[in-house]
């Protein structure tokens, strides 16, 4: 039997986790200098509601004992598992995990395939998926998603540079002269980076240019075929406005149940409340 596991970045909680038999490893984060856990004593609404109240909050790795004591005890229960921690082009997490696995004489696999949050999760039903379906021991499935990883896109729009601004990724000047014009940044995830993509004048504008991005990478980097893609929209603090982006994407992806969820806190905490993203990630079981 193989086990899988992955950790909060994904978005995924640990009611879903339950429901579908996966384990989640709460991430930590630095909040005031005190160490907080994500859902397990950090909800979404107090970690916003610290961020917005000006305190400092810093991602945080898991210690190795936190690590390994969850694969302890999922191994108790199965022959194998497969960890599917974020990208490790976004955090360390991921390297030290292929480092303890070293310990576990191939029974854990450590998948890399440059995903987080709406993805990630993805990928964490998708390795269920190989696992129950398909029969695929750990180390098979460890090698299908990391071939499979370049399929799923992120786009992101902020509502503010501040937080950026705060992480060191763009200058105070940049972010006050953003603010100022009041631009929405379009942000992308594509492998193991988020990097620039577009500047919108309005919310709208950074809609279609989220939409538009979309359609072009379904078309061509994904060659066409619309109903092989699973399409998300994720946010930070922002339920309402994500709902109502659902609503006004049902005629742009007719074909489409799109999925609504929050970015993890992993990446909520380099944009601040209010982004809105859009995703897709190709549906494995769909030739």
């Amino acid at each position: 039997m193989v086990g899988i596991v992955t950790d909060s970045n994904s978005g995924m909680t640990q009611k879903e986790a339950q429901a579908l038999g996966v384990s989640v490893l709460p991430m930590p984060f630095m909040v005031d200098e005190q160490t907080y856990y994500e859902e397990k004593d950090l909800t979404q609404d107090a970690f916003y509601e610290k961020m917005e109240a000006g305190s400092t909050i810093t991602t945080s790795q898991p210690t190795p004992g936190e690590v390994t004591g969850l694969w302890d005890r999922v191994l108790a229960d199965c022959d194998e598992l497969v960890y599917i921690p974020m990208s490790g082009g976004l955090s360390g997490s991921c390297q030290t995990a292929q480092l303890l696995a070293q310990d576990y004489a191939g029974r854990v696999a450590v998948v890399d395939n440059q995903r987080i949050s709406v993805t990630q999760k993805r990928s964490v039903q998708d390795a269920l998926y190989l696992a129950r379906e398909k029969g695929m021991c750990a180390e098979e499935i460890k090698a299908f998603l990391e071939r499979d990883k370049g399929n799923s896109s992120i786009y992101i729009m902020l509502d503010t540079l501040t937080y950026l601004k705060r992480g060191g990724r763009i200058t105070p000047a940049a972010a006050a002269l953003g603010n100022i014009l009041r631009l929405k940044p379009v942000l992308q995830i594509q492998g193991e980076k988020l990097d620039a993509f577009a500047k919108a004048r309005t919310t709208a504008q950074g809609k279609s240019i989220m939409v538009n991005a979309i359609k072009n990478d379904i078309a061509g980097r994904f060659g066409g075929n619309e109903k092989r893609m699973h399409l998300f929209i994720a946010h930070t603090h922002n339920a309402a406005a994500a709902e109502n982006f659902r609503e006004e994407l049902r005629a742009e992806f007719p074909h489409h149940e799109i999925e609504v969820q929050a970015l993890s806190l992993s990446i909520g905490c380099h944009l601040g409340p209010g982004a809105l993203a859009l995703a897709c990630s190709r549906d494995i079981s769909v030739t």
